[in-house]
């Protein structure tokens, strides 16, 4: 670590198959049987799976269809997100007891700055074990926490001890276990980035450390410079706690291809739905819209239009929407999936005083 850089302890808490695991705790029969939570539908897809799942190789954001033929006796659940917000906002307020610094990554998981804590602490690896022991006394449900000195290196070892452990990466231990990694094991390092990776020669965490900045920018831009920071155990990414959300979506996934601009409305109004829904409890508005298309062929295409003041009310998200799916038609070819979100989001608060418009 570099001297002008602070030590910090950082933990990274990811609760265990969370939607599944609600499911489970909440209907007794799916207890030790593979669960999905999600869709068995043609088109399906599965949210999250249990661990009895898992061995099976069932995993999140696989088609329903081939989880099924992986495991002929995967039981699918509706998923209630609704539930799962509310265990979220209980697993938060434990958070909190510990430290201001929390930044949630999704439902199930965040990282937490414990360098100073509310308790007064010393051990990260106690405030974890601590936290982990709350949750399961208050949810009945299970997280694993991995502690290290920055996010890059305790998201990597909250993976080590799932479900329902923990594990540290010290100060003096983080150059050795990040040489020792495949380069597809690293957060940020995605399958076809690992692929370009193996066929520059580069296969484990101390291949990429032998690198020269120059030239992993060269072949990966912008990226190459967190290569090669983190080949060395380097992040010095802080935890920014109430991480403002850049924007908010919806989409679904049709079991029949839509064909007509009629389809397309009615197909499109639940996301629509959601989108203003979440805005409303979480008090925001939006100025850009987008639609997000899927043909048959699985040709992916977007379409976005910016007001100048805020979408104001349902009736002019959805007007600007179906502005939108005009511009679409006629179509080439059948629809898979339709999509909108909303952007260039701003507090509600923020228009007191003000009168919206809507213009372009």
């Amino acid at each position: 670590m570099e001297a002008q850089f602070p030590q910090r302890k950082i933990i990274h808490l990811d609760m265990d198959a969370f939607y599944a695991s609600v499911e489970q705790r909440d209907n007794p029969e799916l207890r030790g049987r593979p669960v999905a939570v999600g869709g068995a539908r043609q088109r399906g897809v599965v949210a999250a799976a249990s661990y009895e799942a898992r061995q099976f190789g069932v995993r999140s954001a696989m088609p329903s269809v081939t989880a099924l033929r992986q495991c002929p006796e995967l039981i699918f659940v509706k998923p209630r997100f609704e539930v799962y917000k509310a265990i979220s906002r209980q697993i938060r307020a434990i958070f909190a007891e510990y430290t201001p610094l929390i930044e949630p990554l999704s439902l199930d998981e965040a990282y937490l700055d414990v360098t100073e804590n509310l308790p007064g602490m010393t051990s990260a690896t106690q405030i974890a074990r601590d936290i982990r022991a709350k949750i399961l006394e208050q949810t009945q449900l299970t997280a694993s926490a991995g502690i290290s000195y920055n996010k890059f290196l305790a998201k990597l070892a909250s993976d080590y001890r799932k479900p329902n452990g923990q594990f540290v990466i010290r100060p003096e231990q983080g150059l050795d276990f990040v040489a020792g990694l495949s380069v597809g094991q690293f957060h940020g390092i995605g399958p076809a980035t690992a692929k370009k990776l193996n066929e520059l020669g580069i296969f484990t965490g101390l291949d990429l450390r032998n690198q020269s900045e120059l030239f992993l920018r060269q072949y990966f831009g912008k990226a190459g410079g967190y290569y090669y920071a983190i080949a060395r155990a380097e992040d010095h990414r802080p935890v920014v706690p109430d991480r403002v959300r850049k924007s908010v979506g919806s989409e679904t996934t049709f079991a029949q291809d839509l064909t007509s601009y009629e389809e397309l409305v009615e197909g499109l109004q639940p996301s629509i739905d959601e989108v203003w829904e979440y805005c409303q409890r979480a008090e925001i508005l939006g100025r850009t819209v987008t639609v997000k298309v899927k043909y048959a062929d699985f040709q992916l295409i977007s379409r976005s239009r910016t007001s100048l003041s805020p979408l104001a009310t349902p009736a002019l998200l959805a007007q600007l929407t179906d502005e939108l799916l005009r511009g679409l038609l006629p179509l080439p070819k059948g629809v898979r999936l339709l999509g909108v979100s909303l952007s260039n989001l701003e507090p509600m608060g923020d228009m007191a005083g003000r009168q919206l418009a809507f213009g372009f």
